[in-house]
């Protein structure tokens, strides 16, 4: 293990102990979530699960599941006891209950570029091959595979996380600019000049903590930050290219700027979005329910569209972000909460409410045209009725990422040093940075 494993490990069990010793409160986390709810809790006789997550919103989507659940097996009712966790808390914790053997929910969200992490040696989470093999070829394969192992699945997607453009169709108006006649990275930076000569806006942000954008731009380009052999890697001619084009997008094209807080996730982007600071961004499907929650303003002025092309003809998204819904080894209810899961996450009716409550775009792609689908809801009032017109326009050209245990180290890398030295300091070209990268991820994979 390495040094630095070892002490996060070392650190983990020392607090667990004190935790121990002191008689603190039952979450095995060490700190109170910040939202905790039991959905269920007026059922008779029903079974307690407890699930962890880290995204706020998902906790309304088991609000919808439980209930659905419990009329449709009153035999074997379930009460949900349902915890939110600051991200870095949540994952770190569940790590170490799994290797530690104890405190571990039913239940759990796993952030894709924390997976590989939970994969290692022998997973302590439970394969769901027997929900998922019948149900396969009606969904987005890839997204089982990238929480898979040795063709154990673990992980039940949430969304396919198609990345697409979000564009202020009030400030492109006003640039006087057509959004439907941007087809390419050139056409759209371009566009992007008229909005800083003609608005007060800017075209776009460039995160400086979150490698998320970059790496859908690359994975658009058939790149990516590991080969399918699992090698890195992060320099390539591809990703240099594309890391000077989010540097010049800065500093030569004067069309964007640093995203405040770092990335599109930040408190201090919402408020500079809301107020109208970037005429678009890039992110997946799943950040419409960002733009509900945290940037009320913007409401009937977002329009979705396929990312701009690098050149006529090619890719215009890629598959970005997720999160894996597991089981772990430590439940006392092993068959109630596979089913359950598989209930929440595999199903026809599960996959339509993946979209109606978080408006995400279901890996189920045989309900992608169902009526089900197409009913009013507030992802259309507040973005326009042609979301899944674009989704179906792009759903063959998402490309599967390549996820290795080592991914978290790739993200840490850029997340710390790339972005900051090409993109905020301007000290370094991104040839530069992206060779120091590799160099140095390679020195820790040995």
């Amino acid at each position: 293990m390495k040094r630095k494993g070892l002490l996060v490990l070392m650190f983990g069990l020392i607090t667990l102990f004190l935790m121990a010793c002191s008689g603190g409160g039952s979450s095995s986390s060490g700190e109170e979530a910040t939202e905790s709810e039991v959905i269920g809790d007026d059922v008779e006789n029903a079974t307690e699960l407890k699930y962890w997550t880290f995204v706020e919103l998902h906790m309304d989507f088991f609000k919808d599941a439980v209930p659905r659940w419990n009329e449709a097996n009153p035999d074997k009712p379930i009460k949900l006891v349902a915890e939110t966790y600051p991200y870095d808390q949540m994952h770190n914790n569940l790590l170490l209950a799994l290797q530690s053997g104890t405190g571990a929910p039913d239940i759990a969200d796993i952030e894709i570029s924390r997976f590989p992490n939970f994969l290692q040696g022998e997973p302590q989470l439970l394969p769901m091959n027997e929900y998922v093999e019948p149900v396969k070829d009606k969904f987005v394969e890839s997204r089982f595979d990238i929480y898979a192992k040795d063709d154990q699945y673990y992980g039940m997607p949430t969304h396919v996380g198609a990345s697409v453009m979000y564009y202020n169709k009030e400030i492109m108006d006003a640039a006087g600019v057509d959004i439907d006649s941007i087809k390419t990275w050139e056409d759209y930076n371009e566009a992007g000049k008229k909005v800083v000569e003609n608005t007060d806006a800017v075209m776009t942000t460039i995160d400086t903590a979150d490698y998320l954008n970059m790496w859908a731009m690359i994975s658009q380009q058939d790149s990516d930050f590991f080969n399918e052999e699992g090698e890195l890697t992060v320099y390539n001619e591809t990703n240099v290219k594309t890391l000077d084009f989010l540097h010049d997008q800065v500093y030569e094209q004067k069309i964007a700027e640093l995203t405040p807080g770092g990335e599109h996730h930040a408190e201090e982007y919402y408020a500079f979005m809301n107020e109208g600071g970037a005429a678009s961004v890039t992110m997946p499907m799943w950040f419409m329910g960002r733009f509900i929650d945290y940037m009320p303003d913007l409401k009937g002025k977002m329009v979705i569209r396929p990312m701009p092309a690098w050149e006529e003809g090619g890719k215009r998204t890629a598959g970005m972000g997720g999160t894996g819904t597991v089981v772990t080894n430590q439940t006392e209810h092993e068959e109630l909460a596979k089913e359950f899961l598989a209930f929440a996450k595999l199903t026809e009716e599960a996959n339509v409410q993946l979209w109606k409550v978080l408006g995400f775009d279901p890996p189920r792609w045989d309900v992608w045209e169902s009526e089900a689908i197409r009913e009013d809801n507030k992802y259309y009032e507040y973005f326009g009725d042609d979301i899944f017109d674009t989704l179906l326009d792009i759903k063959d050209e998402v490309n599967a990422v390549n996820i290795t245990q080592n991914t978290p180290d790739v993200a840490n890398e850029f997340n710390t040093n790339v972005f900051n030295n090409v993109i905020r300091q301007d000290s370094q070209t991104a040839d530069e940075a992206l060779k120091q990268a590799q160099e140095t991820l390679e020195s820790n994979m040995k």
